[in-house]
């Protein structure tokens, strides 16, 4: 296989070679990029919508974002680095081929979903030259013919970008988030301005000590905060699913450059959107809507025009790519697994057109939160299989690479850890309404148990045979 191929093969079937390695700058503007972003335009104004008080609000970032910066270094940076392999081939020494293309259905086509939404957000920029209508909260389906085309020409040229491979992924994440960046300051600075804040006092009282969550919204608390702010990228740390990114660097130290992504993105972002959506909402329209008991649409490119004129709509478009290209690029190394004999090119453009097709219904991107907290539940759970293989396999005498070891193609363990926890939560989020956002954790932690147990009896099974 020539240099060429590798570029674009991505090793993903092999350790990625330390000719291929990377130093830190290169995870530092992707991590920037890919969470100051399309989400952070849709996600800040939706902390508005639930009521939070500004205490909640701000120490519950502080504390949710570093455990997710954590969990990354110290959980999927150190394993990353070690095995330098994708999630999807680790997985398959653990799980067997047959299970672990199963998983990556799931996987793949979940991730999609939320790229899709990403160009839903990029799509509400493009479309105010337009005077397209724009959708609301509580909208599923498309509004019109120039939303379709508008997703779909954007779905083309972020997938062209994903299937370049991860080479160009970085590239245009090095590239974009330093003017998304400028553009999240900017927009803040703006908003608080418009909204006449001139001390930290002020600032505080846009939040004060909370109100009534809007019509369709719940109550948030800084639980509610900090959890969803650590969970909120559940699959791509304790899920594992950045293990396929990680696999590039040099260190684990590289995994410090989550933080970048957290703090810039999931703290400053958030409030500077919700900064902007602060000052939508004292406008007559959003104050008729809710009076009328609806929620006031949340539109990220009109939000970041009002404040920034066309460099907002600009903004908008860039920070949605920022989000979609790495995450049609994981994409496709699932679907790759699928079919083996394809190039992660042709899987990356089959996760573009999935990607593409669902950010044409804008009810991904206006459900974002309780969409990321549902992803996060079905897809982080299997994360802990690798983490107790890593960590735990010589302390509590499990087998590593089981599936290899006992020539499975298919380890009824790891369905059974993953199922079991996924279902009852399942049932706890539409029979008893718990918030999305609380079922990662548990999920996960009970997944680990429970494949713990189950492969050491196995082993005893194997060993009596």
């Amino acid at each position: 296989m020539n240099e060429e191929q590798n570029s674009v093969e991505e090793y993903e079937r092999q350790p990625v070679p330390q000719k291929a390695w990377k130093g830190w700058k290169s995870f530092l503007g992707m991590y920037a990029g890919e969470h100051a972003a399309g989400t952070e335009f849709v996600i800040g104004p939706l902390f508005l919508t639930t009521g939070v008080s500004a205490f909640d609000l701000l120490a519950g970032l502080l504390v949710g974002n570093l455990m997710a910066v954590l969990s990354w270094r110290f959980l999927t940076a150190e394993i990353a680095v070690k095995n330098r392999l994708t999630l999807y081939f680790q997985l398959e020494k653990i799980c067997g081929k047959n299970l672990v293309k199963f998983y990556n259905v799931a996987n793949g086509v979940l991730f999609c979903f939320l790229a899709g939404s990403m160009l839903t957000v990029s799509a509400t920029a493009v479309g105010i030259p337009f005077n397209m209508e724009m959708p609301k909260l509580t909208d599923t389906m498309p509004n019109g013919p120039t939303w379709i085309i508008i997703v779909v020409v954007l779905g083309a040229i972020t997938t062209w970008i994903a299937a370049k491979g991860y080479q160009m992924v970085s590239k245009a994440a090095n590239w974009m988030s330093p003017l998304i960046i400028l553009g999240f300051l900017l927009g803040g600075i703006v908003a608080l301005n418009q909204l006449g804040v001139s001390s930290f006092t002020e600032f505080w009282n846009i939040w004060g000590e909370g109100r009534e969550p809007f019509p369709g919204q719940i109550k948030y608390t800084f639980w509610h905060v900090a959890i969803w702010s650590w969970f909120a990228n559940a699959a791509m740390h304790v899920g594992m699913s950045d293990l396929s990114v990680f696999r590039y660097a040099k260190s684990a130290k590289s995994g410090w450059t989550t933080a970048a992504g957290m703090y810039v993105g999931h703290y400053i972002a958030w409030i500077a959107a919700a900064l902007l959506y602060s000052v939508y909402l004292q406008t007559g329209e959003a104050q008729q809507m809710l009076a009328n008991g609806e929620a006031p649409t949340v539109a990220p490119g009109p939000l970041a025009y009002n404040a920034l004129g066309f460099f907002g709509v600009v903004v908008v478009i860039l920070a949605g790519w920022t989000t979609a290209n790495p995450t049609i690029y994981r994409a496709g190394l699932a679907f790759q697994t699928l079919f083996p004999k394809i190039k992660t090119t042709t899987a990356t453009i089959m996760a573009g057109l999935l990607a593409t097709a669902a950010g044409i219904f804008p009810a991904f991107a206006m459900k974002l939160i309780g969409f990321v907290g549902l992803y996060g539940t079905i897809l982080a759970p299997i994360g802990a299989v690798i983490v107790v293989e890593y960590f735990f396999a010589d302390k509590w005498g499990l087998p590593t690479s089981p599936a290899v070891r006992w020539k499975r193609a298919f380890n009824l363990d790891v369905l059974l850890a993953w199922l079991v926890p996924i279902v009852i939560a399942l049932w706890l989020l539409f029979a008893r309404d718990v918030p999305a956002h609380f079922l990662p954790l548990p999920c996960w932690i009970a997944c680990g148990v429970i494949y713990a147990v189950l492969t050491k009896r196995s082993a005893r099974t194997q060993t009596s045979a």
